[in-house]
């Protein structure tokens, strides 16, 4: 039994594959550079996900496909690239035969007033936000039509990463770690939820493990919101540092930019971290019995593996 890996060496596909190597299952890497993750019943396996003859030669043999790929933080690579990537997969999704497991965002949500659910209407506030509403729709009406077998897994912003991906890492974890002043975007008083990136790894492998989870959505299991300033305090404890920190507005985001396209990628994104951002994943708690790891929990992980507090 294949469980085929398509952008395989991206955060959340390295913490799915570490599930897969402990539970001893044949793992198939895809991605368009060599894996760095190597082992007995792994094999890697060249494909460019634009091409279609190439996702389906990946993915032949498959019984579980998981799609984790991450694009460049561009909404113009994101509007040419993601529909013709979401319909190669679900073509060779339908030629194989195969399971999908499509891991998504929150951004076609757009902003919600109160909790998201599984069940909250797609009302994106970005462009980022409507592609994504455009291919989870694409995803979850081959389901209605019962041409394939497929899942959403949905997850707020990660931690516990060497990635730059994630901002908590990069801009309090690693600081607090160097003895450095934190950053945060918005407003610190907002709430907002965090999954560590091996809940969602866990997550990801139990969906693949259980098909009557198949044609739904699941809020991968993450801790309830708290405010940037607890969070900060949290953290700011584990590393046995003062909570200082200094709060990112959207026209410093603009301004940084101005050199840094990934950033301003992120400037359409800025009413996540104005407003409440409350994430509900109650439903896949309950189903799976999974406890999300708690905040302190989690960055005293990260505090003994990622970013280890300097000396002094």
């Amino acid at each position: 039994m294949i469980h085929t890996i398509l952008g395989a060496g991206g955060p959340v596909a390295n913490a799915l594959t570490s599930q897969l190597i402990n539970a001893n299952e044949t793992i198939r890497l895809v991605s368009r550079k060599p894996s760095k993750i190597t082992g007995n019943n792994i094999t890697w396996q060249k494909a460019d996900l634009l091409n279609y003859d190439e996702v389906l030669a990946a993915t032949q043999g498959s019984a579980v496909i998981y799609l984790v790929v991450g694009l460049v933080y561009d909404k113009d690579v994101w509007k040419v690239q993601w529909p013709v990537i979401m319909q190669n997969v679900i073509n060779a999704t339908k030629a194989t035969g195969a399971r999908l497991i499509f891991f998504d965002n929150v951004y076609m949500y757009g902003l919600v007033n109160g909790r998201m659910t599984e069940d909250t209407p797609y009302n994106p506030s970005s462009v980022k936000g409507q592609i994504r509403a455009g291919i989870a729709d694409m995803l979850m009406d081959e389901v209605k039509a019962g041409t394939i077998r497929a899942t959403i897994a949905r997850a707020p912003d990660f931690y516990g990463t060497d990635s730059q991906n994630s901002f908590v890492d990069m801009m309090v974890l690693s600081k607090y770690a160097a003895k450095q002043t934190a950053q945060w975007i918005g407003d610190p008083n907002k709430k907002h939820n965090f999954i560590l990136i091996e809940d969602a790894g866990k997550a990801m492998y139990l969906l693949g493990q259980n098909p009557n989870s198949d044609n739904q959505i699941w809020h991968l299991p993450t801790p309830a919101a708290i405010t940037g300033k607890q969070f900060i305090e949290i953290a700011a404890g584990v590393y046995k540092v003062k909570p200082k920190y200094f709060s990112i507005k959207k026209f410093m985001l603009w301004i940084f930019g101005l050199f840094q396209k990934v950033v301003m990628g992120t400037v359409e994104m800025y009413y996540q971290y104005d407003h409440d951002y409350i994430f509900d994943s109650s439903k896949f708690e309950k189903a799976f019995n999974f406890k999300p790891t708690s905040y302190e929990d989690g960055i005293t992980q990260v505090s003994e593996t990622y970013y280890k507090p300097v000396n002094g």
